[in-house]
């Protein structure tokens, strides 16, 4: 099955706001479907109505643990304690498949919605930096690791365009998107290990 008719909805009367609304179906729909992109691009560019209906409250995460900023190798036979300068970029994802960041007209439109579904702010970016010191024993290297503060919303845009768009006036959106916590610190651990002979060889040669 294609991508864009994957995109044909079932038909299924759903109540959204208080009102009864239709999915078009396969079998109603022409062959060629628009993406979920396509769609959104409209929104408010040709649509007598364009909302963002929430399925739930935000559900909070941390990010995947990774490496920032430079290791810290002890050569020395005594106990260093090193400060690892770093900055890390967070992003979200989404089901458009892109940055949001990168189709500005789409971003800011949902943080306007997301802003009025769950009355506080959405970041698509956000960039930490710091100063974290990290104790290394001798023969030792040491590193930091960082997982963002992280949360996903999901829900459904409701479209109601002025002309028919690929053969339907309503259409319905499901939408999701991953992104960093407006101000939720982020997890930040320090680690340390053997060097390996290579690692020794290369460092403290």
């Amino acid at each position: 099955m294609t991508r864009r008719k994957k995109l044909s909805m079932l038909v299924i009367a759903i109540t959204t706001a208080g009102t009864t609304a239709l999915f078009p179906t396969a079998a109603q729909a022409d062959d060629e479907q628009p993406t979920t992109r396509e769609l959104l691009e409209k929104c408010n560019d040709g649509t007598d109505l364009c909302v963002f209906h929430p399925s739930g409250q935000p559900v909070d995460s941390m990010g995947d643990a990774h490496q920032v900023g430079d290791s810290a190798f002890n050569c020395t036979k005594d106990l260093q304690r090193s400060t690892v300068g770093w900055s890390d970029t967070t992003g979200e994802t989404n089901t458009v498949g892109v940055s949001m960041s990168a189709e500005y007209g789409f971003t800011e439109l949902f943080k306007v919605t997301i802003t009025a579904s769950y009355e506080h702010s959405w970041q698509s970016s956000h960039t930490e930096e710091q100063q974290t010191n990290v104790e290394v024993k001798p023969g030792e290297v040491g590193w930091i690791t960082r997982e963002a503060a992280m949360e996903e919303v999901n829900g459904t845009y409701e479209m109601h365009f002025e002309d028919e768009f690929y053969g339907h006036r309503i259409w319905y959106v499901p939408f999701t998107a991953k992104g960093p916590k407006a101000d939720a610190p982020s997890t930040k651990t320090q680690h340390t290990r053997k060097m390996t002979k290579k690692e020794k060889q290369e460092h403290c040669g």
